[in-house]
């Protein structure tokens, strides 16, 4: 008889996958079965495949079974029950190849083993009769491996099953696994960046990538006015008033950008949410209205960021971090764009000098206030130089005297606001898939629709995926200011033609690979948004260090 601890009436049952997980490594566990944070990758699939092929080849010689166990607190669906000289015995299945002992003999790796001593003990409970051994199936090896269902095994998996109920309680996660060997074949890697973590420890550790280099599918920015947004099977068709029609597998969307007036069916926005396709209103500015996107119950993660990001000093020195990161990007691009150009550098010797006196005075601000100061200062020096760097050459009429946001009041302008615009929806997109709460920032506060949390991690990307391709564009006299723009007295905006080359140029940026400062591995400035999301988590999550270090070079 197990000595369990009893589960409260309100308490799931533990997934015998559960307990597979965490033998694997306790941190698997708990992003998992706690924060409920799971990816299928080509592994996942892959055995998906073997028990396909199992039952399309089933002799009736086993059977599949779901399994429920009170005591033991578990649920689970075992491969496989045969019955041997009348005792059960369970089977599990697995792809790959079984651990090898010291004396060379093949056995089971230890989370298929105490897997399938879970499935021998629920056995036991729902025939009353007893099971002496379980065993797995290695395919790529050939090889079954019984595991002894002893006295040995019951105590293992008591104490599994109370480490797994503890760590179900806390609110802190795991530390990283030891077994570097076991990150490279976890599919939660982008999701606990142990790589990450060992190089901001250790800054000699040769890190190995396992973060996605790109995202896994396109950003659709639906942009015609009047057009119908709906679904046909696993598509979604977008349907303009003319009667076009074009159609998306809505496993290759990303995100849906809705922008102005345009309309998407409630069976649209399920199959969205399904698939965890995030859906975004704009105005036909840019700016940004609502947001859908799945929802999952990641408390856990979110009283963390309340309980950091309630302490002042923290927050004050997350943002002290996030300025200079800002203006260094600011600065840097100033010098590099105007090197190698004598004229220039003079013509903005002001700003250059303007912007490396406040440098050294952010790091020791001593306020949120004071350094809120020092970053408007930056701020004016930045974009009286931004604008010099617009070629003589252009139309007259695309360059700018002032920076004017609400509303912009001239095509320079409003180019930058709708480049920002998208660049918003961008970051909220990467907030979201990293399971922060946007609302809840540490350096702007919230005085508008805007969620702060969103306008930090902006900061970091505003000259890397906004102003360096824009400057590049007009200086490549890319825009028309006839048929980009529509100007009145009161402000000027995109037109549709306008909106939509600025959309390309947003998103052929987005997916341009660079090599990470810090990392120093290449990925897509899509993918450094998501990232740089996942390692600020890790400022208050006992792992920091490496948020906001990236720069241009």
């Amino acid at each position: 008889m197990l000595n369990l601890p009893l589960l409260s009436s309100h308490e799931p049952p533990l997934r015998v996958m559960s307990l597979h997980a965490l033998a694997y490594c306790k941190r698997l566990f708990y992003l998992e079965e706690v924060e409920e944070i799971r990816v299928a990758d080509e592994r996942v699939f892959a055995g998906r495949q073997l028990h396909q092929e199992l039952d399309s080849e089933d002799d009736g010689s086993h059977v599949q079974i779901n399994l429920s166990s009170e005591r033991l607190g578990l649920v689970g669906k075992v491969d496989c029950i045969q019955r041997q000289d009348g005792v059960y015995v369970p089977y599990e299945h697995k792809r790959g190849k079984p651990s090898v002992s010291s004396n060379k003999t093949p056995e089971a790796w230890p989370s298929d083993r105490l897997q399938v001593i879970a499935y021998a003990l629920m056995i036991e409970e729902a025939y009353g009769q007893e099971v002496l051994e379980g065993r797995v199936r290695y395919h790529a090896a050939n090889i079954t491996v019984r595991v002894k269902i002893d006295d040995i095994a019951r105590t293992d998996l008591q104490e599994a099953i109370t480490a797994a109920l503890i760590l179900r309680g806390s609110v802190e996660r795991p530390p990283i696994t030891e077994n570097e060997n076991l990150c490279i074949k976890c599919s939660l890697s982008p999701v606990c960046l142990p790589e990450e973590v060992r190089q901001a420890k250790d800054k000699d550790h040769d890190i190995i990538r396992l973060f996605p280099p790109d995202n896994d599918g396109v950003n659709l920015h639906v942009l015609t006015q009047g057009s119908q947004i709906g679904v046909s099977g696993d598509s979604i068709v977008v349907r303009r008033k003319d009667s076009y029609e074009s159609k998306h597998p809505i496993r290759n969307i990303e995100t849906i950008s809705i922008h102005g007036f345009n309309q998407i069916t409630t069976q649209a926005i399920r199959k969205c949410v399904e698939h965890e396709t995030q859906v975004h209103w704009l105005t036909t500015s840019g700016n940004h209205i609502a947001s859908i996107y799945a929802s999952a119950p990641q408390i856990q993660r979110r009283i963390r960021q309340y309980k950091a990001l309630g302490d002042d000093q923290f927050c004050l020195s997350l943002a002290r971090r996030l300025v200079l990161c800002k203006v260094e990007s600011q600065y840097r691009y100033l010098l590099r764009t105007s090197r190698g150009e004598d004229q220039l550098r003079v013509i903005i010797s002001k700003q250059l000098n303007g912007i490396q006196m406040l440098l050294p005075k952010i790091l020791s601000a001593e306020s949120k206030d004071v350094l809120l100061g020092f970053e408007g200062a930056s701020a004016a020096f930045y974009f009286s130089g931004l604008r010099m760097l617009v070629s003589p050459e252009i139309d007259d009429r695309l360059k700018s005297e002032s920076r004017s946001r609400r509303p912009p009041k001239d095509p320079f302008n409003a180019l930058l606001s709708f480049g920002y615009g998208l660049l918003y929806s961008s970051a909220l997109s990467a907030l979201h898939a990293s399971g922060l709460e946007p609302a809840f920032g540490f350096y702007h506060t919230p005085r508008s629709a805007a969620y702060p949390l969103v306008l930090d991690l902006m900061e970091i990307f505003r000259v890397l995926l906004w102003d360096m391709p824009l400057i590049g564009s007009l200086n490549r006299n890319q825009w028309n200011i006839d048929k980009d723009f529509v100007i009145t007295k009161a402000k000027v905006w995109l037109s549709e033609p306008g909106r939509k080359k600025a959309i390309e140029l947003f998103e052929n940026r987005v997916q341009e690979s660079w090599k990470h400062p810090v990392l120093d591995y290449s990925i897509s400035y899509a993918r450094t948004m998501e990232l740089e999301s996942r390692l600020l988590e890790k400022e208050w999550s006992g792992e920091p260090g490496l948020f906001a270090r990236s720069r241009i070079r």
